[in-house]
């Protein structure tokens, strides 16, 4: 089987894991909570993406990984990032917290579809090996994001 094979098997069957469990565990769950609470949450996860800046660290990635992916996937991931940890700050004042929520669910949906439209585009399943150490993200973060991505907004 061709990396790109492989690369797209991971890509596709990175949801149905995150799917199951976001089924059985995480939507029950959000459901019951309020509101701000399970938005809250969801930045939570979010807050962590300013690890996407790893797309740009030589050494993490192979040399060869395209920077048209790399710069878009770390900078957007970055951006998402702030944007959640800003919605988490503050919780307490809705006036600020409702438009930041909306915002960086926006964000991070327009990141992640930008991304695969690069990735596509820049055949990023053929090249695989370049993601090196990041490898995982698309296929095991990347799947759990956009679920709750469109989760927030649904909410």
């Amino acid at each position: 089987m061709s990396p790109a094979t492989i690369f797209n098997i991971h890509l596709v069957l990175g949801y149905v894991p995150w799917l199951l469990c976001f089924g059985a565990y995480i939507w029950p769950r959000l459901k019951l909570m309020d509101r701000v609470e399970a938005h809250r949450a969801i930045a939570t996860l979010h807050s962590f993406r300013f690890f996407g800046l790893v797309f740009l660290l030589p050494g993490v990635v192979g040399p060869d990984l395209p920077a048209g992916f790399a710069v878009f996937a770390a900078y957007g991931d970055f951006a998402t990032g702030l944007l959640a940890m800003l919605a988490l700050l503050a919780a307490r004042r809705p006036s600020i917290f409702w438009p930041l929520v909306v915002t960086f669910n926006l964000v991070g949906i327009a990141d992640l579809v930008v991304d695969y439209y690069h990735g596509s585009v820049l055949h990023l399943p053929e090249l695989a090996g370049q993601l090196g150490a990041t490898y995982a993200i698309p296929i095991l973060y990347v799947p759990l994001l956009m679920i709750t991505h469109v989760t927030a907004l649904y909410l």
